[in-house]
């Protein structure tokens, strides 16, 4: 299994969660009922951050579509990044983690990526993109949810393997008291981007309990 390391909010996601919708509130959500109401508060702070995103991201998304569609893995993924860097590659997190897909560089270079001074591969878009579809699928045999994968994703595999212990469910919707907060909220970040993203049709129950 490939390690990740727990990366903490950087500083771009800044914009997206220091506003009326504060990360506490989205850690603090226990039901899906709640968290409908978050996700419009949370389109209505974040909705002009995002439609830049929307403008100048569509190669982007395009290249990443196809890729997860290699890997078998759902095109929604790709909002993991928005979440994780605003799609910027030169992100860069206060503990180091880079790129889009925020990666660190011991994980990086386990997912074959070259890291040095020179040449930080975490930062080209489409090599950085394979390697975290790989980490993705990695999870994914692990945990057999969408959800749970992008819980592991922020804070490694280990906590959610506790919380699933604690909580005795597979269900995130009824371990998530066990993550960490920021792990909590990270998850309904991405939710709540996608259905910006997407529309209407984004919200259903399929994707609420397993992407």
């Amino acid at each position: 299994m490939l390690l990740l390391a727990y990366i903490p909010a950087i500083s771009h996601q800044q914009k997206m969660t220091n506003n009326t919708v504060s990360r506490k509130v989205a850690a603090g959500i226990k039901s899906k009922q709640e968290f409908a109401r978050y996700m419009t508060a949370y389109i209505s702070d974040n909705r002009e951050l995002f439609e830049k995103i929307k403008l100048r991201s569509a190669g982007s998304f395009k290249m990443m579509d196809a890729m997860f569609k290699k890997y078998g893995l759902p095109s929604d993924l790709k909002y993991l990044a928005v979440v994780e860097s605003e799609m910027k590659t030169s992100a860069v997190s206060r503990v180091g983690a880079v790129g889009p897909w925020q990666l660190m560089a011991g994980t990086a270079q386990e997912l074959g990526l070259k890291v040095s001074s020179k040449n930080d591969e975490r930062k080209q878009f489409y090599k950085s993109t394979r390697a975290a579809a790989l980490y993705l699928r990695d999870l994914h045999n692990e945990f057999g949810d969408w959800l749970l994968v992008l819980a592991a994703y922020n804070s490694g595999p280990g906590p959610v393997h506790k919380a699933i212990r604690r909580a005795g469910s597979r269900d995130f919707w009824q371990l998530q008291a066990y993550l960490p907060a920021e792990t909590r909220a990270h998850v309904k970040r991405i939710i709540a981007t996608r259905y910006y993203f997407e529309g209407q049709g984004a919200a259903n129950t399929e994707f609420m309990c397993a992407l």
